[in-house]
This record gives structure tokens, sequence and C-alpha cells, in this order.
């Protein structure tokens, strides 16, 4: 396999260290000022050409080949730039699974910042089992009223609009009365709750009570009780350590904390080395794969697993190199802890690899 840049590829690279020189200071890489800022951010991205590279040019994007957005995930690593928004999750339910009408609507102005996003899909009762969800989306006329709570919400307090999965029919067990919608955020009914960080940082999560909220019937995704599918796309491609684009910010983590150490042994530190080298590698065989047109379902899994068991490692790198002595490294421990929660829990990562990949107990 060759890893080197194409001409186009190398020009393209080019290009962005030089805007990256010019603009990646002004922006903070973390804290509450860095959620605070990511909308200007991503404007900022996208306004340079660098953002949305291989989404629907009719949307906004770019339709180049998914290599140009792991070389722009590499150079804002090695430029210490804030990582680009995470929202290809997104745009990859609404593509596959919302009308023509509603993607024309919707997502050019997701791709170019100008409105905000988040995704209503856990609850305090309903985490990693996400079809055991309760809240609730009853027709009254031209609109649905939603009534329910909503956790671990990503940018829920700047947000305009929501992918909100909720019930529309009681009598269908599990997954089979789940619909899926674009519901404004900006109306009454809709209560925000800010949840701190063990890390310090206010401004990422939050809870969302839906008390009584419309949203107007053109705005469901696909037909009554079509959410699973959606939602079924939505954390495949969210568990994809190549589309979140972690895998430069990890190396370069650990590179830092290489200097840092010097020459003094250290277990944890040459263990996430190790991880870290081998999901590099392991997300240039998915580009691979994607270049050559393959898809990938239930191995979302297998990635979120790779992915967890690498930060967890350098998180617990970062602890060893520094204690509590340097609040970056501290920050990243910390961080990395959520890790086997977020996204769906390593035990259900496990349950599908063994169920769906394996086919163990079938």
């Amino acid at each position: 396999m060759d890893f080197r840049d194409s001409t186009d590829e190398a020009a393209f690279r080019d290009r962005l260290r030089i805007w990256l020189s010019q603009h990646a200071k002004e922006f903070p890489t973390s804290g509450d000022e860095y959620w605070a800022r990511q909308g200007e951010w991503h404007r900022a991205l996208y306004e340079g050409g660098f953002f949305g590279l291989s989404w629907p040019r009719e949307y906004g994007g770019q339709e180049l080949p998914p290599v140009y957005d792991v070389i722009l995930d590499e150079e804002l690593a090695r430029a210490e730039a804030p990582a680009r928004p995470s929202l290809g999750y997104l745009v990859a339910g609404l593509t596959r699974h919302a009308s023509k009408e509603l993607c024309a609507r919707f997502l050019p102005g997701m791709i170019n910042g100008t409105e905000r996003w988040c995704q209503g899909f856990s609850e305090p009762g309903s985490g990693s089992d996400l079809a055991s969800l309760t809240t609730t989306a009853v027709r009254q006329g031209d609109h649905y009223v939603v009534n329910g709570h909503k956790i671990w919400t990503s940018y829920s307090d700047v947000a305009d609009w929501c992918l909100l999965l909720a019930r529309t029919d009681p009598e269908p067990k599990r997954h089979r009365g789940i619909s899926a919608f674009i519901i404004p955020m900006k109306q009454p009914g809709v209560q925000q709750r800010p949840l701190q960080m063990i890390s310090g940082v206010t401004k990422e999560f939050g809870q969302v009570l839906f008390d009584g909220a419309t949203v107007p019937v053109e705005n469901m995704v696909g037909e009554p009780g079509d959410g699973w599918p959606l939602a079924m796309t939505v954390v495949g491609h969210e568990r994809e350590p190549s589309t979140l684009g972690f895998a430069a910010r990890y190396g370069k983590l650990v590179r830092q904390m290489a200097a840092r150490n010097g020459d003094t042994p250290n277990e944890e530190l040459a263990w996430a080395a190790v991880q870290t080298e081998m999901l590099t590698h392991h997300v240039r065989r998915r580009l691979s794969e994607q270049l050559d047109g393959v898809t990938h379902t239930s191995d979302g899994s297998l990635d979120k697993l790779l992915m967890t068991w690498v930060e967890q490692s350098v998180g617990h790198a970062a602890l060893a190199v520094s204690g509590t002595d340097d609040p970056n490294l501290l920050e990243a421990y910390f961080y990395s802890r959520a890790q086997s929660v977020m996204g769906g829990t390593s035990q259900i990562q496990k349950n599908i690899i063994a169920s769906r990949i394996l086919k163990l107990g079938v």
C-alpha cells in the first residue's frame, strides 16, 4: 500500500498548511472557550475550503475522495489546531434516509456552519439500550408534540436543530415504533440543563427536556417507524475512527509526551505508542476499503473498541508522565474515561461483535 500523497493531494496539503499557519493560532483547542468558538472555527474552515471535503457538492461539499479528510485531520493535529467539527455521521444519516427536499433544506446550513446541530438519541434510562427510549411524539394536525428527556447531547445549548429519535407508536415493542425528526431547538417547550464534566468543561454536554415542544410533520425523516434504520446508520458512522479523525491526535500527544519524558523509561507511554501506531494503520486500512467502495455496518463496533483502547492507553500514559502537574495532560486522562461509554458502551460493542460478526448464539 502506497501512503504517499498524489500530486493533487500534496498540493492540497501545502495549501492547507499555509492556511493553518495564518489562522489556526486564533482558536483555542480545549476548555470552554474551544466549545464556545467551535461554530466560528467551523465557518472559518468552510470558508477556507477545508470543510465538507468528501460530502455531496449539491449541498455545499466538494465530493473529494475520503483521503482528503484524513489529510485534513493529520494537518490539524500537526498544527495543534482545533479538531474539525464532527458532523459526518449526521450527514450520512440524512443523505441516506431523508428526502431530497429535507436534504436540500438542511444539509447546506449544516455543512457551511450557519446552522448548528445536535443529536437527540440517548436518554437517562436509555443510553446503551437505545431501543428502550421513552421520549414520545404525538401527532396533532400538521405537527407532532414532543415530550421527553435527552442527555449527553453535545452542543445542545447552541444548536438550532436536533436530529431527534422519539416513539410515535406506543404499541410496537422496542425499535419498531421509533421515528426520526428534525426538530427546532429555539422554541418554547425546550429546556436546557448543561452538564459539567470531570475535566471542568461545562459547554460540551447537556440535558434537554422536551415539554410540549413541536415539530412540523414534514420534518419527519422517512416514514413513521423508520427511525431505527437511520439511528443505525448514524451510530455506525459515529463509531468509525477514520470518520472521527482521532488517530492523528493520539499520535501527536504521544510524541509530545515522549519528548517531555526524555530517556526516562515509562511502560504506560511505550504501550500508548504501540496502540497509537496500531490504530493509525487500522485507519489506513479502513480508508483503503472506502476508496475501494467497501461499506461497513457492524464493523464499526470493532473500530469503536479499538479507538476506546487506544484513547484510554494514551490517557493512562498522560497521567503516568505528568501526574496532576499538567492541566492539559490531566484533561486528556479525564476525557479518555468517557470513551468506553460514549457512542455505545464497550460492553454493547462486544455484544454486537459477538452476535452480528462472529454469529455467536445464532
